[in-house]
């Protein structure tokens, strides 16, 4: 700095006093330092090449900045580089739901990590495309550098125009091939739950399934017949009930209840965990006990229902964590984000969820536990 320590010090209380009355500018910094304003940028924006800076003057400039409370203006450096250290995360209803809020909150901390902001627009479930692409147009407007589109459960969707390339699609499946999309592996999941009660000794597993016929219901019950062939036992229809998605869909285990005691499934495999709640329902107006006289698992490992069903629900808990901060390092191409998870050539990735072992699995017990002839 120059002039001496008492013209130095009276140089700095100045450029302090004028910095109070505004925000402190990256001039004020330089100034305060002693440095010229392209030393101080180079400094604070941490830029290293072509410019060399002695740690000396670097630890002055940084101490002047944090001294006066400069924060760098982001929207002037994004002019200049026509971008911003943003991620535009657009969605459904993700941040208006405990079940889907998980994949939010690790994209979050995902994007801190890496000096990201995340810009998060909830468009309400079945938004119409020309709000979706207004949305996106506005995020773009504003120099946001990536982008990241949810949905709360899997589903196929058409990409809105204006999402750039290297868009990802988190929670459900982009059409066209286009964009890489992060989802469930709902298959693997419903085989590991559905071969859990083929080891406790179940032969007769009713599936009670969504009626809507989503991609999880055609990928779960891909993995209930596996789980079954695999282990020798055969894919019996009428144990096969399609029903509202909601815990009013369980109550349709009823019709199976009342069946033949040599036709009764003695477990049930939920298609999530809203209907596993209604079968409950429905088993115990048959004065039937979970699990003693009956198994149940579901699927979703949903937030205040399969841990405080009684007895506590056996589900498979979604990966909403670990896809949440997958999207995050495939939209800033981190390397190796990849390397222990594989991608189709269609451009899908699926992330095995966890089988969660409670108490509402048993042994079979008298004739509610008979083989099937082909058993």
């Amino acid at each position: 700095m120059s002039g001496g320590p008492r013209e130095g010090r009276a140089l700095f209380q100045e450029v302090k006093r004028l910095a109070t009355t505004r925000r402190p500018t990256l001039k004020d910094v330089a100034q305060a330092a002693g440095v010229s304003t392209t030393t101080a940028s180079v400094v604070l924006t941490n830029r290293r090449e072509g410019v060399r800076v002695p740690d000396a003057t670097r630890h002055r400039v940084q101490q002047a900045a944090e001294d006066l409370g400069y924060r760098p203006n982001i929207l002037a450096r994004s002019l200049r580089t026509q971008t911003t250290r943003t991620i535009g995360f657009v969605s459904d209803e993700v941040t208006t739901t405990p079940f889907a809020v998980g994949m939010l909150a690790a994209a979050q901390d995902e994007a801190a990590r890496h000096g990201y902001l995340l810009f998060v627009v909830n468009l309400g479930p079945n938004a119409p495309l020309a709000l979706q692409e207004q949305a996106i147009d506005q995020l773009a407007q504003h120099q946001v550098g990536h982008f990241i589109y949810g949905c709360m459960y899997h589903r196929v969707v058409d990409p809105p125009a204006g999402l750039p390339a290297d868009a990802v699609f988190l929670n459900c499946e982009a059409s066209g091939g286009r964009h890489r999309s992060i989802v469930p592996d709902e298959r693997q999941g419903a085989y590991e739950v559905v071969k859990e009660l083929i080891e406790a000794g179940h032969r007769r597993i009713a599936f009670l399934d969504d009626h809507r016929h989503p991609p999880a219901s055609r990928l779960r019950f891909n993995g209930f017949r596996a789980a079954l062939a695999e282990h020798g036992l055969e894919y019996e229809p009428a144990l096969h009930l399609e029903t509202t998605p909601f815990v009013r869909g369980g109550l349709v285990l009823s019709d199976l209840i009342d069946l033949p005691d040599e036709r009764r499934p003695s477990a049930v495999f939920c298609y999530n965990d809203r209907i596993a709640m209604g079968a409950y329902r429905a088993a115990r107006a048959r004065g039937l006990r979970v699990p003693e006289d009956l198994s149940i698992v579901g699927f979703d490992d949903q937030e205040f229902i399969a841990s405080e069903l009684d007895p506590p629900l056996t589900t498979v808990r979604l990966p909403h964590r670990e896809m949440g901060r997958l999207a995050i390092q495939l939209v800033l191409d981190e390397p190796g984000a990849l390397d222990d998870v594989p991608e189709s050539e269609d451009g899908v990735i699926r992330i095995a969820g966890e089988l969660v072992r409670r108490d509402s699995v048993a042994e079979p017990r008298g004739a509610w536990g008979q083989r099937t002839p082909s058993s």
